[in-house]
């Protein structure tokens, strides 16, 4: 699933787009044109903040309002989101990547709030010397000053990350969590944990800046093509999820 991910998404199916247009050009003017178009096209079009916003506002749930909708949970669970390779500036060897230093931070501030305990979950990607859920528990307590009290460090993906994390919590008697992540992964995220028997209030952080108004809305740039392409991956992974909850009760 991983290569078909890759296949589909931004920069490279734009790549093969334009690649087989410009092979059926002699021959098929009309379609090899059109696929031209739609490849170039394509990902001019989402790289501009209009599209990469109206792909992530889509995804995205509602922020929590106070920290009374958090007074059903038992913990709340930090997601992985990325790591830094030999990061010299904190002398961990790896740190968390940019995604993840926003979970954390969103993390730290709701355990200030509601003293609940926190699970950072993220193994490693690539067989390397740490988990990521270690990286994310030295930042909480050496750059936020908060404690950990669980660290999930197996899980590769989000399913794992839902699945390891409920058997942890079970073991302490814990069915409801507040999950954070950034609020366009989510939605994903929410029925992952919620397929592995936990009760979730979604905590989202770092949501979608709405366009400005202004004619740079409409000028491509490298950044909200990153974050179109990470909208697109959240909403191929949805459809992974509703197709695999579509075959599993045809086999009920």
């Amino acid at each position: 699933m991983a290569m078909l991910q890759t296949l589909l998404l931004p920069p490279l199916i734009n790549v093969l787009l334009t690649l087989l247009g410009l092979a059926l050009w002699s021959r098929m003017r009309m379609l090899g044109g059109l696929l031209v178009v739609l490849g170039l096209g394509g990902l001019l079009m989402l790289a501009t903040p209009v599209a990469s916003h109206a792909l992530r506002q889509g995804l995205e749930p509602p922020a929590l309002v106070g920290p009374s909708q958090l007074r059903e949970a038992g913990a709340i669970v930090i997601l992985g989101g990325g790591r830094d390779y030999d990061a010299p500036e904190f002398g961990w060897g790896d740190a968390p990547a940019n995604a993840a230093w926003r979970r954390l931070a969103y993390g730290a501030y709701l355990h200030r709030q509601t003293r609940l305990p926190i699970l950072v979950s993220g193994g490693r990607g690539h067989d390397e010397h740490s988990a990521e859920a270690s990286l994310m528990a030295a930042a909480l307590r050496e750059v936020f000053k908060v404690p950990v009290r669980w660290m999930e460090g197996r899980s590769r993906d989000t399913a794992e990350n839902a699945r390891y994390t409920a058997e942890m919590l079970g073991a302490d008697g814990i069915e409801h969590v507040a999950l954070v992540s950034q609020a366009w992964h989510l939605p994903r995220a929410t029925a992952e944990f919620e397929r592995a028997g936990l009760s979730v209030t979604p905590a989202p952080t770092e949501f979608a800046s709405a366009p400005t108004g202004g004619i740079d809305d409409w000028l491509p740039r490298a950044y909200h093509l990153h974050q179109s392409t990470r909208a697109l991956h959240e909403w191929l992974g949805r459809a992974e999820l509703a197709l695999r909850e579509r075959l599993l009760r045809r086999d009920e």
